[in-house]
């Protein structure tokens, strides 16, 4: 009995999902996916040059700085993301309709939540992972170098240590996200409305 009512909720659940996609039909856009690629491609190439070519010149304290500073842009990006995908779209309406500053972008971005999101978290995200990473590799040779630690143990130390401030960083900040998502997404769209007018 509790099998068949089990299956009865399942099937339901498929059906509704149906309809949703029924009504909300998308195809892939492959114009949005080229440009993010183009764009993924640039401020990968611009941030690897950074921190490849700054890093190994700088003194330890300023290495370890502007990784974190990756690190922080990436834990920041991905709380923008979330909270895109998670606020209201109706209170940014309300306040467009009272002319308040920044409500027509935070319009603009929560109904392209599933764009915003992407950029936000995978593009930026995943980009200052990596950049983080290579500065990693980056730090573990200057201290190899000044203090001729082991370079596989130290190497493997500074990773996991900037992993752990990553993940537990975006951990904290997808919590954040969602509690206030509404005035992270109006204080970001606040923000970009003194660059963007559209």
């Amino acid at each position: 009995m509790f099998k068949k009512k089990k299956n009865n909720e399942f099937e339901n659940l498929v059906e509704q999902t149906k309809k949703k996609e029924k009504i909300k039909k998308e195809t892939v856009d492959v114009k949005w996916i080229s440009k993010i690629v183009a764009i993924t491609f640039i401020i990968s190439l611009i941030m690897a040059f950074i921190s490849q070519t700054a890093i190994p010149n700088l003194s330890l304290i300023l290495g370890i700085l502007l990784t974190l500073i990756f690190v922080f842009i990436g834990i920041f990006f991905d709380i923008v993301g979330v909270s895109v995908t998670s606020a209201d779209e109706a209170v940014f309406h309300s306040m467009n309709s009272r002319k308040v500053k920044g409500a027509n972008i935070a319009v603009k971005f929560k109904k392209n939540a599933e764009k915003v999101s992407s950029f936000c978290c995978d593009v930026i995200g995943d980009i200052c992972g990596v950049i983080s990473g290579a500065a990693a590799t980056a730090i573990a040779a200057i201290l190899v170098s000044k203090f001729h630690f082991d370079l596989l143990i130290t190497g493997l130390i500074i990773t996991a240590i900037i992993s752990s401030l990553t993940i537990g960083g975006k951990a904290i900040g997808k919590s954040f996200a969602i509690n206030k998502s509404d005035i992270i997404l109006y204080e970001f769209a606040k923000f970009i409305s003194n660059f963007y007018h559209g």
